[in-house]
């Protein structure tokens, strides 16, 4: 059900907001095409293979991991703005999107066919058009395939620039791959997504109610965090664990990437803290679960769904059924679970994707490698291969004193695992 709670959004910005806003344009300024160029590699190359200089001067004992894992490039985005999701199909259909953060931006989503990257599902529904925010893509943060293995799913954060969304803008869009036909569009209110929300990853369970349920988490860095459970068969939703510790960033939190303290840089602004709250998030094999980590923290939870989705249970039952992760030595942007009961999770510290056993307290490295910068978003495809994007977004300029010291090409990896994805029949 769609819950309604007196509180106030304050709409005075800091001024780490109007930063992002103004370096936005920077980054606008200087990139020389809004359409994706990549070079696809149909035999999946090793990454060593990309130029060394692509770690700047870091070297690679800054990621403090032996480099290990057979790590290998599947496509390299030459030009154009970076990506942050990947989603595979059961049949082997890629996709990718691009959000509006700053780079132009032709289309939000695309799929990556025959070496190139075209507009998904098709150029039209791409375009921006912020008169028509609730019926166009606005700025898309993660593309997903649902345990079906044949519908793709787009989460719209209706932001530009990380900035206030658009009405009508934040939504949820199912795709049907057979026909390439949108079939569900779940839009959010003020009650559960606020203006200051940033929609930024999602998982679903397709065994919990009539249609299934899905699971949000809000990430935004100047406003509250929470967690978003939907409903897909009524389409109601509601929010739960706002401001709750597990969902917020740690105080004070300054990351080490590449070798160097991560904070918000911007010329004529002190040094600033990074704040963004809960990002990837992962969905246990028996649905049992879900696990959840704030960006800006090492500390990870989870939550138990039965209570999590009950419309019925109190913030106070819900806050009762997180349980804090063991400790770990890393932050993490991206989660991916398996049907084996595992769960993956990116380092962005160490350029590394672990592996983590439930039961367990250690942290399994599946690959580590100097070139895997800033690993965002997982997916685990049905040949095992489990892939992921490196969109070196601890180099934009917000974090580099204004000059955006990214090098392209942005990469889309895969390491094989011998791990099958969650799938229903």
């Amino acid at each position: 059900m769609n819950r309604s709670r007196a509180i106030a959004i304050p709409m005075k910005r800091n001024w780490h907001y109007w930063a992002w806003i103004t370096l936005a344009a920077l980054i606008g300024a200087g990139c020389q095409s809004d359409r994706p160029a990549i070079k696809q590699i149909y035999n999946p190359a090793p990454a060593n293979v990309l130029n060394a200089n692509l770690t700047q001067t870091t070297p690679a004992e800054a990621i403090g991991l032996p480099q290990t894992g057979a790590l290998e490039i599947v496509a390299m985005f030459e030009q154009g703005p970076m990506p942050t999701g990947v989603a595979v199909s059961d049949n082997g259909r890629m996709f990718v999107n691009f959000p509006r953060w700053g780079d132009p931006v032709e289309f939000t989503v695309g799929e990556i066919v025959n070496g190139q990257v075209k507009p998904y599902p098709n150029l039209e529904y791409n375009k921006l058009n912020l008169d028509h925010a609730g019926t166009t893509l606005v700025s898309v943060q993660s593309v997903v395939v649902d345990p079906t293995g044949k519908r793709l799913w787009l989460l719209d954060t209706g932001s530009i620039n990380m900035g206030t969304r658009e009405a009508g803008g934040a939504k949820l869009i199912g795709i049907d791959l057979d026909t390439d036909k949108i079939v569900k569009t779940y839009s959010f209110l003020n009650d559960v997504a606020w203006p200051t929300s940033y929609l930024n990853d999602v998982r679903f369970d397709l065994s919990r109610g009539a249609e299934g349920t899905a699971y949000i988490t809000d990430s935004s860095s100047f406003g509250d965090n929470g967690i978003i459970v939907l409903d897909l068969a009524t389409g109601k939703s509601i929010r739960r664990l706002h401001r709750h510790a597990s969902v917020v960033a740690t105080e004070k939190f300054t990351p080490t990437v590449e070798g160097k303290l991560l904070k918000a840089r911007v010329p004529g602004q002190p040094e600033a803290y990074i704040k963004i709250g809960s990002d990837g998030l992962a969905l246990s094999n028996d649905g049992e679960t879900l696990y959840y980590s704030p960006l800006a923290s090492r500390r990870w939870y989870s939550v138990s769904t039965d209570v999590l989705s009950d419309p019925k249970a109190t913030d106070t039952a819900v806050a009762a059924a997180v349980k804090e992760m063991p400790p770990r030595d890393f932050p993490s942007d991206g989660l991916e679970a398996d049907a084996q009961g595992r769960i993956y999770l990116t380092d962005y510290e160490h350029n590394a994707i672990r592996r983590f056993t439930p039961g367990g307290t250690t942290f399994e490295v599946i690959a580590a490698n100097p070139r895997l910068i800033w690993p965002d978003s997982l997916a685990l495809a049905n040949d095992g291969y489990l892939y992921v994007t490196a969109n070196q977004l601890n180099r934009q300029p917000q974090f580099e004193n204004g000059v955006d010291k990214r090098q392209r090409p942005f990469v889309l990896f895969r390491v094989k695992t011998d791990s099958n994805p969650i799938r229903v029949d």
